[in-house]
């Protein structure tokens, strides 16, 4: 990680209020419509958002979902989230705060989304992460984010090399199916930008990683 956790909280809780105003790129719409049309909750589900920001993706979800459950590092986005739900009348979700490597979330939990914040955690960081998604079971994991399908490029607008650090998308496929998923679904939305589907099948008893 490029910033340390309290210095991207502080950076993000800076921007909340204009921050829904700004992820107005095509990019940005297309991956995010896409990891809400993958996740695809059932009203039995249990959803928990990583990196829910001003949760943008799992307002979308609630509707369709048992629960939804919104994670992040900053206050000041978490803020932004809690209004717009109170606003919209959506009671069935929850929002907290929580990281990648530490969700401060322990109970049931069938899919986990994220979009547009992993790619500030570094390689290392990334498979720490998928490791303790990994260990909460859930049927799926979907990713959407900066990656890179072919040579990085910082003078596209996705990402800043001096706070942002993504990964390859061989680089997160091999960390998610060395945590036991399986790839189903891989959209280049594009050269930068992708959206990850990662399933476990199985009871979630009988779910190992595969270097067990």
């Amino acid at each position: 990680m490029k910033k340390t956790i309290e210095e991207h909280a502080e950076r993000f809780s800076a921007a909340a209020a204009e921050y829904d105003d700004e992820q107005d790129s095509d990019e940005y719409l297309a991956c995010s419509n896409l990891v809400v049309e993958h996740a695809d909750p059932a009203d039995e589900d249990v959803v928990l958002d990583l990196g829910t920001g001003t949760g943008a993706i799992a307002l979308a979800l609630a509707p369709d979902a048992k629960r939804v459950v919104g994670r992040d590092i900053s206050e000041g986005m978490l803020e932004q989230a809690r209004e717009k739900a109170q606003d919209a009348g959506i009671d069935n979700i929850e929002f907290g705060e929580g990281r990648f490597r530490d969700p401060n979330y322990e109970d049931e939990v069938d899919i986990v989304t994220s979009n547009f914040a992993m790619h500030h955690l570094s390689d290392e960081e990334k498979r720490e992460a998928i490791a303790v998604i990994a260990d909460l079971n859930p049927d799926k994991f979907v990713l959407g984010d900066v990656m890179f399908f072919g040579t990085p490029d910082p003078e596209e607008p996705f990402y800043s090399p001096e706070v942002d650090d993504p990964a390859t998308v061989g680089t997160l496929a091999d960390a998610l199916t060395d945590e036991g998923f399986v790839l189903t679904a891989v959209e280049r939305v594009h050269e930068q930008v992708g959206v990850l589907v990662a399933e476990r099948f199985g009871d979630a008893g009988e779910r190992v990683s595969l270097d067990e």
